[in-house]
C-alpha cells in the first residue's frame, strides 16, 4: 500500500542522517532557510568530500530520449558522487542489447562499481553476471527487482512495481472509475508490464493496455487521442512515466474525452498539472533517492563493507500524491530533485 507522506519523510530523514554520519557532522529535522531552498551540497559548497580514495562508478540505464525521469535519477547520483569523492559516469540505451554492451564497456574501463536497470533482464543479465564475476559490485535500480539477487547484485533500489500498480488500481476504484487505459511507452519493459498488471489486479473496473512509441511524443499523443476518440467509455488513462501525462492531457483535449489522466512519476510539469487538476494523481517513486542511494551503497560497500537493506530490496515508493501535496513538492520539482 502507498505510504503516507509523513511516514515516508520520517523514514527518509532517518536514512539520510545515517548515511551522512560517515562524512558530515549533524543532521536536523528542522533545517534552515538554506536547507529548504537547495539540496544538501557535499564535496563542494557547504560541505567537504569524503577523504576515501577516488573511485569510478558507472550507471547504465534503459532511458529513452527526452525522459526527464532519468535527469532526476542522475541528480541524486551526482550529489552522492560529490559527497563520496566518486567519478560518476552515465550512459543509456533503451535497447537491451545495446545496454548490455554499455555494461561491458564499463567493465573494460575497470570501474569500481556499476549501477544498472533491469528493464530487459534477459538481454542485460549476462553482462551483469560478468561484472560481478570480475569483482565489481553491482546495484540494480528502478526496474527488474525480482531478477536482481539471482544476477549477484548487492541489492535493488526502487519500488515494487506490482504493488505500485495495485495502489493505482485501488485509487481508481476509490474514485469511482469503471474503465482504464494503461499506456505502455516501451514494449518489452518488464517493469511497465508489471505496473499495468498490478492496476488490472486491484482495479474493480476493466483495464486495457495501449502500446505507444514512447520516444516519439507526437506519435504517442496521436495514438492516445485516436484511442480516446474510438473508446468513449474510457474514464481513466494511466500513463507510466511523467512525460506521457502531458501528452495524454493534450490527447484528451483533442479527442473531447472526459477521462481522468493519472500517472506514475513526478516532474515539474506533472506537479503543475496536479495543481490545475489536469492530472488527478501521481505515483511518486523518488528517483532522486534511487540514484543517490545506489552510488552511496557502492561507496559504503567498498569503504565499509555495508549492504543496504541486508541485500533485500530497498523501497523508495510508491506514494500517491494529489493536488493537496503540491505546496510541499513545487520547490523540489522546480530544482529537479523530485
Amino acid at each position: 500500500m502507498p505510504t503516507t507522506r509523513t511516514a515516508r519523510y520520517a523514514t527518509l530523514l532517518a536514512a539520510t542522517c545515517a548515511l551522512a554520519a560517515l562524512t558530515l557532522t549533524g543532521c536536523s529535522g528542522s533545517g534552515g532557510k538554506g536547507s529548504e531552498e537547495k539540496p544538501a551540497q557535499t564535496g563542494g559548497e557547504g560541505g567537504r568530500a569524503a577523504d576515501t580514495p577516488r573511485m569510478k562508478i558507472a550507471m547504465i540505464t534503459h532511458s529513452g530520449e527526452g525522459d526527464t525521469f532519468w535527469d532526476i535519477v542522475q541528480s541524486g547520483a551526482k550529489a552522492a558522487a560529490a559527497k563520496d569523492n566518486v567519478e560518476f559516469l552515465y550512459s543509456a540505451n533503451k535497447e537491451g542489447k545495446e545496454q548490455a554492451q554499455l555494461v561491458e564497456a564499463a567493465i573494460d574501463q575497470k570501474v569500481q562499481g556499476i549501477v544498472v536497470t533491469l528493464a530487459k533482464p534477459e538481454a542485460v543479465g549476462a553482462a551483469v553476471k560478468k561484472a560481478v564475476a570480475a569483482g565489481i559490485p553491482v546495484v540494480t535500480i528502478n526496474s527488474g527487482g525480482r531478477h536482481s539477487k539471482a544476477l549477484g547484485a548487492l541489492s535493488h533500489i526502487g519500488q515494487d512495481e506490482a504493488v505500485a500498480g495495485e495502489g493505482v488500481g485501488e485509487e481508481l476504484t476509490r474514485r469511482g472509475r469503471k474503465k482504464a487505459l494503461c499506456v505502455i511507452h516501451e514494449q518489452g519493459n518488464v517493469s511497465l508490464e508489471e505496473r499495468c498488471a498490478g492496476v488490472k489486479k486491484a482495479f474493480q473496473g476493466s483495464v486495457e493496455n495501449l502500446n505507444v512509441e514512447g520516444t516519439n511524443m507526437p506519435a504517442t499523443t496521436s495514438s492516445i487521442e485516436a484511442k480516446l476518440q474510438t473508446a468513449k467509455d474510457i474514464d481513466a488513462v494511466v500513463t507510466l512515466g511523467a512525460p506521457f501525462a502531458d501528452a495524454t492531457v493534450k490527447a484528451k483535449a483533442g479527442s473531447g474525452s472526459t477521462a481522468e489522466v493519472d500517472t506514475f512519476d513526478l516532474n515539474a510539469a506533472v506537479v503543475k498539472s496536479l495543481k490545475s487538476q489536469d492530472v488527478g494523481f501521481a505515483v511518486d517513486q523518488q528517483p532522486y533517492l534511487q540514484g543517490y542511494l545506489a552510488v552511496d551503497e557502492i561507496w559504503l560497500n567498498r569503504t565499509n563493507g555495508n549492504v543496504l537493506g541486508g541485500g533485500k530490496p530497498v523501497l523508495t515508493g510508491p506514494a500517491i500524491v494529489t493536488a493537496k501535496d503540491v505546496p510541499a513538492l513545487e520547490k523540489y520539482t522546480a530544482r529537479g530533485t523530485r
